[in-house]
């Protein structure tokens, strides 16, 4: 009987231990440092990190920055490696949200990470990198 509780005891010390590991691994994540340029210094930016199920949804993370002279940046921290895009939005008004007119095109500028120049709505695959165990840091043109 005592074999089987010190089996069973050491069994449940093995997987707490192990599942402490892998929270401080998830916890050790890297950094992405966004940095968006744009004219005027109206409102703020807001930042969502999204991967491709909350692309275009509600974000992984999200924040808001002040603008000043023209750039806004913003440090997301922790992130597990993976594979994610960014979403900004000028909120001029600072209502936010992102604003659009009576035809459903946006009234506030926005950017995505990798800068595409594309029409139509943005896609995850157009605004998607790799991120490891390195920091990284990503200009976002406005």
């Amino acid at each position: 009987m005592k074999t089987i509780l010190l089996t069973i005891t050491l069994a449940l010390t093995s997987l707490f231990l192990t599942a402490q590991t892998s929270a401080e691994i998830i916890s050790e994540g890297t950094t992405i440092t966004v940095t968006v340029t744009l004219k005027g210094t109206r409102g703020h930016i807001m930042y969502g990190l999204h991967n491709q199920d909350t692309f275009m949804k509600a974000p992984l993370e999200g924040a808001s920055s002040e603008i000043i002279g023209g750039k806004s940046t913003f440090t997301f921290k922790n992130v597990a490696p993976g594979v994610y895009g960014i979403m900004v939005v000028h909120d001029k008004n600072d209502n936010k949200q992102m604003d659009f007119g009576p035809n459903g095109m946006p009234k506030e500028a926005y950017g995505m990470s990798n800068n595409p120049m594309s029409y139509g709505p943005p896609q995850f695959n157009d605004a998607k990198f790799e991120i490891l165990d390195t920091p990284v840091n990503i200009e976002i043109r406005l």
